[in-house]
């Protein structure tokens, strides 16, 4: 598993080298939202609101909330509907009902077109109304509702007859006379004070008294999700399951990247890295079949994850490198030998660094004389699913030229086997990346870190001019 951090740069490389592989599955999951919408019949809903007057507190209006919803009022707006194979319990997933401020409740119900999911809302709110005031009794006893009015008159009837009693006590002033009065007057102001609580808590008797406010506004376009959503959705979600897929790919990959561990896995030394221009491959190895094309076509034939090439030198540094590669093969051989160099089919870059390793290995002055030269190299590309690599004739070992993080540790060991099998020994890795090449100087114009050196007459620094 890849320990590298998921960045924004990661997901920018991801876009930017598989765009049209996620356009098309972008397209794909658009149509399959497309295919979902169609099976999804459209909905409407529409809504209506309750005017709840006097004081309420939050748990009584989510109660009302809740009988509101309730299965007797459901059974009743069916049953008053009419709705063929609609029952209260279609309507529990059709009808919702939320509390907002001011007391007010609004009353949301759905259905297949909008004339039904009007009348439902409708249908609702009234039920809703009617069962309310019947549980509260508003206009269901009247036996009860008399009985406040009753007990305020007998109350005043208490109080006036009261007063008649402490008129009629003994107008002298003994202290049983005034003792006398002053209860009187203490049971006169105890029930004047119940009847004003009793007229207070009228309006919580008439909470019941629920207004409509107005009928409910027949929907002019799909509850959601429409079509569109849908549609849009299902492109998001392909799109996103496209880049973390990538993302899962890249975090679960066993490539290595690391040298010490290419070289581990061939068994062998390493004796270093050379670079190679970042530019087209001229020609894809991957076939002219119709996967192939499917695949150049969708961009998938060229690896992502690979990271971005770096700026190198002039081609001097870079002939700089496979010279002293060359150098260390030199000097690892006890003789001038004819080696194999081993490339894996289909990485491009060694390829291209084992074609410079040939062509610097041959223009060897050295090689003529009787000093000893660099070696004779041939390349052969050899299948990882399959390695076979030629059998010893005049070569007596192989250079194995790859690059790093294109393929496991089971790939490299299945090539250094099949160099085993086939006699030639494994003297070297080569491990070959990609850079950004300079561009190439204008012949009249100097280098940017040339210096420019003015020649003078006279003698060394310290001189007279």
């Amino acid at each position: 598993m890849s320990d590298d951090t998921i960045r924004l740069a990661t997901i920018g490389r991801i876009i930017r080298r598989r765009w049209r592989l996620l356009a098309v599955l972008a397209v794909v999951g658009a149509l399959f939202g497309y295919g979902t919408s169609a099976l999804i019949p459209p909905s409407y809903t529409a809504s209506a609101s309750v005017l709840l007057p006097g004081q309420w507190e939050e748990r009584e209006l989510l109660t009302q909330v809740d009988i509101s919803t309730s299965s007797t009022v459901l059974d009743r707006a069916a049953a008053t509907l009419g709705w063929t194979g609609v029952g209260g319990s279609e309507l529990r997933d059709r009808v919702s009902a939320k509390a907002a401020d001011g007391n007010i409740i609004t009353i949301s119900g759905t259905a297949d077109t909008p004339e039904r999911a009007q009348q439902l809302s409708d249908q609702v709110v009234r039920q809703f109304v009617t069962f309310a005031a019947r549980i509260v009794g508003d206009n269901s006893d009247p036996e009860a509702a008399a009985r406040p009015e009753a007990l305020r008159q007998m109350v005043v009837q208490t109080s006036r007859r009261i007063t008649e009693l402490a008129a009629t006590a003994d107008p002298g002033r003994s202290v049983e006379s005034v003792q006398t009065r002053t209860e009187l007057a203490k049971l006169r102001t105890a029930l004047q004070e119940a009847v004003n609580k009793l007229d207070q808590a009228a309006p919580t008797t008439n909470k019941a008294n629920m207004v409509v406010m107005g009928p409910a506004t027949r929907p002019t376009g799909e509850a959601p999700p429409t079509r569109v959503q849908l549609t849009l959705a299902g492109a998001l979600v392909f799109f996103l399951l496209a880049v973390i897929g990538h993302l899962a790919a890249a975090r679960m990959s066993r490539r290595l990247r690391a040298e010490p561990e290419i070289a581990a896995a061939l068994g062998s030394v390493l004796l270093g890295t050379v670079d190679v221009p970042d530019e087209r491959p001229a020609h894809r190895p991957e076939g002219h079949g119709p996967r192939a094309r499917i695949r150049r076509l969708l961009g998938i034939d060229t690896r992502w994850d690979t990271p971005a090439p770096q700026s190198s030198g002039d081609e001097a540094d870079r002939q700089i490198r496979y010279r002293r590669v060359c150098a260390r093969l030199r000097e690892q051989l006890p003789s001038p030998r004819r080696l194999l160099v081993v490339v894996p089919d289909g990485d491009e870059i060694a390829r291209r660094a084992a074609g410079r390793l040939v062509d610097e290995a041959e223009s060897d002055p050295s090689s003529s004389s009787s000093s000893r030269g660099y070696p004779m190299l041939r390349v052969v590309g050899v299948s990882v699913d399959r390695p076979m690599v030629p059998d010893r004739d005049n070569e007596s070992g192989a250079l194995v030229v790859l690059s790093a993080g294109s393929w496991t540790a089971g790939e490299l060991a299945g090539i250094a086997e099949a160099c085993a099998d086939a006699g030639h020994e494994v003297v070297g890795i080569v491990v070959a990346g990609t850079v950004r090449a300079r561009p190439a100087q204008s012949p009249g114009r100097p280098p940017d870190d040339a210096t420019l050196v003015l020649a003078v007459r006279g003698h060394a620094a310290g001189g007279s001019a």
